[in-house]
């Protein structure tokens, strides 16, 4: 167990996890010069193109140092807002952390937020200064926010370059003598934590464990603790850059179970394995996800309701964060309600769908989750603005606040301030890191930020402002529920929990987009933004004219009369019984109402 190292990447996004760990697999000769490619632990296409990962990868390495044999388990993590639940999950797994600071952009809020994830777990932290073969990079200055954050010492911050290998050796070095060896018993009963898990479509359900305590061999019967459930171990080994089977998997590593399992509802991440002839306790895992944002995704065809559930249950396997329950809407029939992390969690969760798994589908406009408090003291939980009880019977509603905290260069405090006031927000606190960064701490409603806050804000500061979030719980807001009228009738899956404040600009500018993006139908179609029975916005579609009289000519003009009074009857009867069709695009640009 002494020659066993679990260590994790953390950082802020695009300070380069991913590159430094192709050079760690490239230099312990993990990877083959033949298989090595850029971001080699992003096996998604999506992560490729969009050069983030969205899912944490183990992987084990061996490494000779001072004539002994080192195993190290590695788990790389992603560095965006929305994909923390996976960084606390490979955190929960190990014993160290490399924080990498890139020497150009220097220390970011996505930095501190998962640095004190990894003290939580009272992690060993190495200090790793990337990117210093940039032309643009400011060592010394990025050193000094290191040791001003971690009261490390200057000498403990390793000055590395993912690109070139520079420094990687020395990393190697500092993770074999300054992260400590798991601890465990060998001879106790078996105790695995699961911190993820993947589907098969041969091999069933794999689980990744870490163990904490005793042994696995192949073929015993093993338990899982939060389930109940008893399987035997088919097949176990470690991760390498395949999966690789062993007979034993000893105390403190990494590995990989297959026992067969088919339902994705039996597999729990956070659940112990345990042996099933000498169980063990539950280990103390981490706490159930908390979405912060809720969508409906639906299919396009009411038909491949049954087939999107059967992709979603998949997809949950392998993104532990999403959350989701059936529901349905008068507009778009059988669908489910969704808990997302953020929205690029929500966006990428939609674009899975219909890459991996064909289906076609249309989300909804985000929301958040409210607390309706009502008159005879009941309080009811509204996910979903069309569950909000009674105007009549509701004393007054709460909404959920977070902690804001935002990182940006001093140029941008004027523009980061008016949108943040814009947004309802309060400021709390105002902290120069140095010179030219500042920290600034807002107080303000997370159904403000859900919708396009986080895209504005990298507009405005020219990509420079970094953010990060943390609930702190409910406060009371004077809310509103604005729903949107087609042709008279209300659509569902476009209501929203809006302030009143912001309810006639809000409404203004959906129907303004709705004209935009619904087509020209025979008849005129009004589109309304109303509170209750309250009309606050409203424009109109204009009917498209057939020219009936083309076919008269000359004669009287008495035919032509005739001809469109005719047409002026069949339009009113179409205006009865016509139905509009939303196409997919209004409902994603009600996310993007300010571009």
């Amino acid at each position: 167990m002494k020659h066993i190292r679990n260590f994790c990447i953390i950082a802020h996004i695009d300070h380069g996890k991913s590159t430094l760990a192709d050079r760690l697999l490239e230099f312990t000769n993990t990877v083959s010069k033949r298989d090595m490619q850029n971001q080699v632990l992003d096996d998604m296409d999506l992560e490729k193109e969009r050069g983030i990962t969205i899912k944490s990868h183990a992987i084990q390495m061996d490494f000779v140092y001072k004539g002994e044999k080192y195993v190290l388990n590695l788990i790389d993590t992603p560095g965006h807002v929305d994909f923390s639940y996976e960084v606390s999950r490979s955190i929960a797994a190990c014993e160290g952390a490399l924080l990498i600071v890139d020497a150009a952009q220097g220390i970011q809020a996505q930095t501190i937020s998962n640095l004190y994830l990894a003290l939580e777990h009272d992690l060993e932290i190495i200090p790793i200064l990337n990117k210093i073969d940039l032309p643009s990079a400011e060592p010394e200055v990025v050193k000094d926010q290191i040791v001003d954050l971690l009261g490390c010492k200057r000498e403990d911050i390793i000055a590395a370059s993912g690109k070139t290998g520079l420094g990687v050796n020395d990393i190697l070095a500092a993770i074999i003598e300054r992260i400590p060896s798991p601890k465990g018993d060998p001879n106790a009963p078996l105790q695995a934590l699961i911190f993820d898990s993947v589907f098969n479509s041969f091999r069933g359900i794999i689980a990744y464990f870490r163990i904490y305590n005793g042994t696995i061999k192949k073929g015993e019967k093993v338990k899982f603790v939060n389930t109940g459930m008893e399987y035997n171990a088919d097949e176990i080994g470690v991760l390498r850059l395949k999966q690789e089977p062993r007979d034993v998997v000893n105390t403190g590593d990494v590995g990989y179970i297959i026992s067969g399992i088919k339902e994705a509802s039996e597999v729990k991440v956070g659940d112990t394995i345990t042996a099933s002839a000498n169980p063990g306790e539950a280990i103390k895992g981490f706490e159930d996800v908390k979405p912060m944002v809720f969508a409906g995704i639906y299919p396009v065809d009411t038909e491949d309701f049954e087939e999107l559930r059967y992709s979603m249950e998949k997809l949950r396997l392998n993104d532990a964060s999403l959350t989701w329950e059936p529901e349905s809407s008068a507009a778009l029939g059988f669908g489910f309600r969704c808990g997302f992390l953020g929205m690029l969690h929500m966006e990428i969760v939609q674009e899975r769908l219909e890459r991996e798994f064909n289906m076609t589908v249309i989300t909804t406009v985000p929301n958040v989750s409210y607390l309706a408090h009502k008159t005879d003291g009941e309080i009811v939980v509204v996910n979903n603005p069309t569950d909000l009880p009674d105007p009549a019977r509701i004393d007054f509603i709460e909404e959920p606040y977070i902690k804001a905290n935002v990182i940006t260069k001093s140029e941008f405090i004027g523009a980061v301030m008016s949108l943040c006031i814009e947004k309802r927000g309060q400021i709390v606190n105002q902290n120069y890191l140095t010179a030219d960064r500042v920290e600034l701490v807002f107080e303000m409603p997370l159904g403000e930020v859900v919708f396009d806050f986080f895209d504005r804000l990298k507009s405005i500061s020219k990509g420079y402002a970094s953010f990060d979030y943390h609930p702190i719980g409910m406060k009371q807001s004077d809310l509103a529920k604005l729903d949107i009228l087609l042709n008279g009738e209300q659509v569902d899956a476009l209501s929203a929990l809006i302030h009143r404040s912001n309810a006639y600009n809000f409404g203004k500018k959906i129907c303004e987009k709705l004209k935009e993006l619904i087509p020209r139908q025979q008849f005129e179609i009004p589109i309304q933004a109303a509170i209750g029975a309250k009309i606050i916005a409203r424009e109109t579609i204009r009917a498209m004219r057939k020219d009936v009289t083309a076919k008269c000519y000359g004669g009287d003009i008495s035919r032509k009369r005739k001809l469109l009074e005719k047409q002026k009857e069949g339009k009113k009867r179409m205006k009865q019984v016509g139905s509009v069709e939303i196409p997919q695009s209004a409902f994603m640009a009600v996310l993007k109402l300010n571009d």
